[in-house]
């Protein structure tokens, strides 16, 4: 295993690089300046909004490319890369279907807001830490705007009480469950792994040379593009079966034990 090679360095935020209070650790930072003067690219790739991610990483936000919205829209410190919304034509049977299920609660998620109808106790709480960009909507087939993704949110358990009625989907969309609450729509072409592959050859990096960090199912696409592929210890098991290694988990610091270890090894080359 020589991680001396590693020039892509790609991490998923919740369940992964955050801890459980959706923080970025200082040790995190110091570690990024040191991947930056060897050259490392990173990259941050989430179910979030590009906002989002922006307000997590605000200090180190013009030195990195953003991968938001489960891959569907791809940007750096001056232009978008790669932008893939919902089709209109195939947003209106969406929003159809979701409002069709009982104790489904939808996010749908434009480039600078989020639209919502419920009124959920349990959603809204999570609004301000996911979207904190949102307004309420009486009907979503009136949002104008380009949307990414539908966001679905249960209480209890997505995976178990959305997921199987809107699995049917999948032949024409990407359907992924991001966390216990939550399972999202998007374009097929919406995801980690479209987008990384397109900076992968953007930027002329092998899987040998690419790193990546996950930690749920929406990871799955991304983790398949990288020789050095990370599960953290606390991840779905459908990631563990993927990734090639194991991390210790997003509260252990998981993302940035392996760091260490590449620098040192970085480290060892240039000496």
């Amino acid at each position: 295993m020589n991680l001396s090679k590693v020039r892509l360095v790609v991490t998923d935020m919740d369940g992964t690089l955050l801890n459980s209070k959706h923080e970025v650790s200082a040790k995190f930072l110091k570690l990024f300046n040191k991947m930056a003067a060897h050259d490392i690219l990173f990259v941050a790739a989430s179910g979030r909004p590009r906002y989002s991610i922006i307000k997590k990483l605000s200090t180190i936000k013009d030195d990195i490319i953003i991968v938001s919205e489960n891959g569907g829209l791809v940007s750096n410190k001056t232009e978008t890369l790669l932008s893939t919304p919902l089709k209109k034509d195939k947003l209106s049977n969406i929003i159809s279907l979701v409002n069709s299920l009982d104790h489904a609660h939808p996010v749908f998620c434009g480039k600078n807001q989020a639209y919502v109808k419920s009124s959920s106790k349990a959603l809204l709480n999570l609004l301000t830490e996911y979207y904190p960009n949102y307004e309420f909507i009486d009907d979503a087939h009136e949002i104008d705007e380009d949307i990414y993704k539908v966001a679905l949110f249960h209480e209890e358990s997505s995976e178990k009480f959305i997921y199987p009625f809107i699995k049917h989907l999948k032949t024409d969309f990407k359907v992924k469950t991001s966390a216990r609450h939550w399972v999202d729509i998007s374009d097929n072409l919406a995801n980690k792994g479209h987008a990384i592959k397109l900076l992968q050859d953007t930027y002329n990096i092998s899987s040998e040379e690419t790193m990546v960090f996950g930690d749920y199912n929406n990871d799955i696409e991304m983790l398949k593009l990288a020789y050095f592929s990370y599960a953290m210890k606390n991840a779905h098991p459908d990631v563990k079966e993927i990734a090639r290694f194991e991390t210790k988990t997003n509260d252990e610091y998981g993302v940035e034990h392996v760091l260490e270890m590449l620098l040192i090894e970085k480290e060892k080359v240039q000496a």
